[in-house]
């Protein structure tokens, strides 16, 4: 099928920044479809806040249910088997002589966008939306905008088709992500982030924060909770 040019596929992990992706997408665009990866992730909580942030946005904001389309789970475990991580192994939480965290999986960004490219091309999406941001991250080099320019030109070459990558939150911070959630969907969307997502690294659900669950103390869990304190600083 040919893009549309009115319809978006969203990479959504479960996490702040994508739900958050996910809001905007619902708010402009026609039909929106989700895709969520499953890499033998340590924080497979966030498989499960899929499936319930998507059924709460369908019950609590009827206009974005009614654009809400399909979700779609690959396995994308091959990232698994390449080598270790702390994001897929019980391994610390530090920086690595490449001068990155040891949360970096090699390639991640590149084979989800590869895969969701593919499932776009089927399904006669135009659109591939990620949470991406190189404001506030862990210096992950495949979530830098000329990264994503880059993949977006591939696709289009390898697929043959118009398709295009919108990254929402790449120059913003988290205090940020927070006020465009409160515009986007008011306290209401602000209160389902807070929470159905799930960001901490560990995969915490036990420990309640005012920003959500999480160990509190990973680097997942201070972006988001750092930039929960700037954002209700500024309000």
């Amino acid at each position: 099928m040919k893009p549309d040019h009115i319809s978006a596929l969203v990479l959504f992990s479960g996490g702040q920044d994508s739900a958050t992706c996910l809001a905007d997408a619902l708010a402009r665009y026609a039909r929106v479809e989700t895709v969520g990866f499953d890499y033998g992730q340590r924080h497979r909580v966030e498989l499960e806040c899929r499936t319930a942030f998507r059924e709460t946005i369908r019950d609590r904001f009827p206009a974005w249910g009614e654009r809400l389309g399909p979700d779609h789970m690959l396995d994308a475990g091959v990232l698994r088997s390449l080598g270790q991580s702390a994001m897929t192994d019980d391994v610390a939480i530090e920086m690595t002589q490449a001068g990155l965290p040891s949360t970096f999986v090699p390639g991640r960004n590149l084979l989800f966008f590869t895969l969701a490219g593919a499932l776009a091309y089927r399904r006669g999406l135009s659109v591939l939306i990620g949470g991406m941001c190189e404001t506030d991250y862990s210096g992950y080099p495949d979530c830098r905008a000329t990264t994503m320019a880059a993949q977006q030109q591939t696709l289009r070459l390898g697929l043959d088709t118009d398709i295009r990558i919108e990254t929402p939150l790449m120059y913003i911070d988290k205090a940020a992500t927070w006020a465009m959630a409160e515009r986007l969907g008011g306290t209401a969307l602000v209160d389902l982030i807070t929470e159905q997502t799930h960001t901490c690294y560990l995969g915490d659900r036990e420990h309640r924060h005012d920003w959500g669950y999480g160990c509190g103390t990973c680097p997942a869990c201070e972006l988001r909770a750092s930039g929960w304190k700037r954002w209700k600083g500024a309000a």
